[in-house]
């Protein structure tokens, strides 16, 4: 697939942006446009998140074209899901009015503290996932930050999208998405073989 590399993050910004401008047409810039804006980037997010976590995982239990490119490619996924997720977080402080404390008091403190954390992990993952950041840092402390942050975001993902499962169908795929990725993830994805190493 010649369809790679930081390509993947451009593209992904026009999709997610051409989708914001789609909603906000149809619904309108007020609170509904901006809420059905949340909705829909917190799905586009847990989307490429989950393709980006479970990349590895794939490519070793089921070895193809596609999951080699998901591999080769899973920094640029990362990286289009951090786009995503901007775009999510913008959307939050539009509904607050643009205030930071406004959109805290809104969610709750829990709520605050774990999408706080989760986007200092996000921030963090993205400015070491160039080469000249990751080499400073070094290998160790890399996949220490990398591994817990992942895992950390799915633990952000699954608690706010399972109890909705209750209030519409379309939660379903997404948490079963989650994990499906988490099983592979644990069974097949700690240590992948050379050859798919190689191809990251």
């Amino acid at each position: 697939m010649r369809f790679r590399g930081w390509a993947i993050v451009g593209w992904a910004a026009v999709a997610v942006g051409g989708m914001v401008l789609v909603i906000l047409g149809a619904a309108g810039t007020g609170e509904e446009g901006v809420r059905l804006v949340i909705r829909a980037t917190a799905r586009s997010s847990v989307l490429l998140f989950t393709t980006a976590f479970v990349a590895s995982a794939l490519a070793r239990t089921w070895p193809n074209a596609l999951t080699r490119w998901m591999l080769a490619n899973r920094r640029y996924l990362g990286v289009s899901f951090a786009v995503s997720h901007l775009a999510h977080l913008l959307a939050i402080l539009a509904l607050g009015g643009w205030s930071f404390r406004r959109m805290a008091a809104a969610a709750g403190p829990a709520a605050t503290i774990l999408g706080g954390v989760a986007y200092v992990f996000v921030a963090a993952m993205v400015a070491t996932s160039f080469d000249a950041s990751a080499a400073w840092l070094g290998p160790r402390r890399w996949r220490l930050l990398h591994t817990g942050g992942l895992y950390y975001l799915w633990v952000v993902f699954f608690v706010s999208f399972a109890p909705r499962v209750t209030e519409s169908t379309l939660y379903w795929p997404f948490v079963l998405g989650l994990l499906v990725a988490l099983v592979l993830r644990w069974r097949y994805g700690v240590r992948p073989p050379r050859a798919l190493a190689a191809a990251a």
